[in-house]
């Protein structure tokens, strides 16, 4: 059975020559599906160099195959290895923003495999050694092809304690999740971010059919992409998410009924929910307005008895989001206190509820007497 593996590349730049640098070193440890280092194993590279971003065109590609050593650790000198395309020496490094695209056969031969593209920060010979960590106390997060990520940590006194064997199938993305997609041309400067720092990660707009979305690390060119595999899973580097309809959605990650995180793109209408339960509730109409991203809600009947206080609910079910008001202020807060209808009476009354949710779930509301 073939192998999977995930590899974590350390971009440690040095003068191969005493000018114009030749090459640049690269530091990988190659994993088996499991989590595994792959101590003591031939396994092969096919290394590309990209110009302006992660899909540009091919400047140069070598191949090298090496050994690595008891802990799955393995040296490479890009630009040194077998040229297959372009000239390493060729490489205008002044110009655009250069990508480098690493491509791996755990088992020495060429059957390659993308495990990642990332982009030089600057060019190899101005780069010295840095880490990859940008705070204290942050690990490296390690993402095998199919998914699975395993952490990569160093201690106080300098030890790297190395990812172990993982039960575990489950995929996992970042603390912070990005989305950005066709309707605002894939740029990453402009991508929004999902609400939550772990699981559920939750977020709300207004989307037409068609639109391609996927997700982003962070905020800019160059990060970890995620998109959905084959059974509509987030994984790295997947497929765009597809829309299949105009509307405003809810787009909801978390684990479904197994260890994948699965994203839900749930077109959505939302709710004036009442707190009263005597009589009949009023009779309420909801729509949108795609010009000015509000919705408008008609609430006709209000008493004191069946319903003077309201919140707007969004997806009932395990998904559903509640919007209250705690200060009373017009803004929205999840799961906040209800809101009161004013000058409510036993005699019925009407009223107009225009509100705006935005993507990170903020929101205000106007209630007016009708």
């Amino acid at each position: 059975m073939k192998k999977l593996y995930a590899t974590i590349g350390l971009f440690l730049a040095s003068l191969l020559s005493a000018q114009v640098p030749q090459a640049f070193s690269y530091q990988t440890i190659a994993f088996n599906a499991a989590g595994a280092p792959i101590a003591n194993g031939n396994v092969s590279f096919r290394i590309s160099i990209l110009d302006n971003s992660a899909t540009g065109t091919v400047l140069y590609t070598e191949t090298q195959t090496k050994t690595t050593n008891a802990k799955g650790l393995v040296n490479l000198n890009i630009g040194q290895g077998t040229a297959t395309t372009g000239n390493f020496g060729g490489i205008n490094w002044g110009t655009n923003s250069k990508f480098v695209k690493v491509e791996m056969d755990p088992a020495g031969g060429s059957n390659y495999t993308n495990v990642g593209v990332n982009q030089l920060m600057s060019v190899p010979y101005a780069q010295v050694s840095k880490t990859v960590v940008t705070g204290a106390g942050q690990g490296i997060t390690l993402t095998s092809p199919n998914g699975t990520s395993y952490n990569l940590g160093i201690s106080d006194a300098g030890t790297l304690s190395l990812p172990t064997t993982s039960g575990s199938t489950a995929n996992t993305v970042p603390s912070n999740l990005y989305m950005y997609g066709s309707y605002n041309s894939f740029n990453a400067s402009t991508a929004e971010l999902l609400r939550g720092n772990g699981l559920p990660k939750v977020g709300y707009k207004y989307l037409q059919a068609n639109t391609q979305i996927k997700f982003l690390a962070s905020p800019g060119n160059g990060a970890q992409t995620y998109g959905s595999n084959s059974t509509g899973a987030i994984v790295p580097n997947g497929s765009a998410f597809n829309v299949t309809s105009n509307g405003f959605y809810q787009i909801y990650l978390d684990h479904d009924t197994g260890p994948e995180i699965m994203v839900g793109l749930i077109n959505t209408v939302p709710k004036i929910k009442f707190t009263s339960t005597n009589g009949y509730p009023p009779a309420t109409n909801v729509s949108y307005n795609t010009t000015t991203g509000k919705f408008t809600a008609i609430v006709n009947g209000v008493t004191t008895g069946n319903g003077n206080a309201f919140y707007v609910r969004f997806e009932d079910g395990p998904d559903s989001d509640d919007f209250g008001d705690n200060l009373n202020d017009g803004s929205f807060d999840l799961n906040g206190a209800a809101i009161n209808f004013p000058n409510v009476t036993s005699t019925p009354k009407n009223y107009k509820i225009e509100f705006n949710i935005n993507f990170n779930s903020t929101g205000t509301y106007t209630i007016t007497q009708i």
